[in-house]
């Protein structure tokens, strides 16, 4: 799995780190049952913090799409099907949307669930 992450956009670095792993999913390039590189080494091939690594693991372990095991490191669940990685990418553009527009967390999940936005 190829992993990207630019300094440069206002996309937090562990959130790219994450839509990498969505992507893979989605496109059927990782699938269940596979180990995800350890946190240490990607975050030394990335020239980033180990932190930065595990911040988004962690957004995709509240996902659902992957398990965090203590010394065996993270795990593509069974549940993490494309089209669930497809609907995670897209509710991530929703939200970069969202605030981009100003909205709070709290008007992101109103227009979530009434279907309403501008309404």
């Amino acid at each position: 799995m190829l992993f990207r992450v630019d300094p440069g956009s206002s996309v937090p670095l562990g959130d790219q780190i994450a839509a990498s792993v969505r992507g893979a999913i989605a496109d059927g390039t990782v699938d269940a049952g596979e180990r995800l590189p350890a946190a240490r080494a990607l975050a030394a091939s990335l020239g980033v913090n180990v932190h930065t690594v595990l911040r988004g693991y962690q957004r995709l372990k509240e996902e659902g799409l992957i398990e965090l095991r203590r010394g065996r490191g993270a795990v593509v669940t069974g549940a993490a099907s494309p089209a669930r990685a497809r609907l995670g990418e897209t509710a991530q553009r929703l939200i970069a949307e969202a605030r981009h527009l100003g909205l709070s967390d709290e008007e992101i999940v109103t227009v979530v669930r009434t279907g309403l936005a501008g309404r």
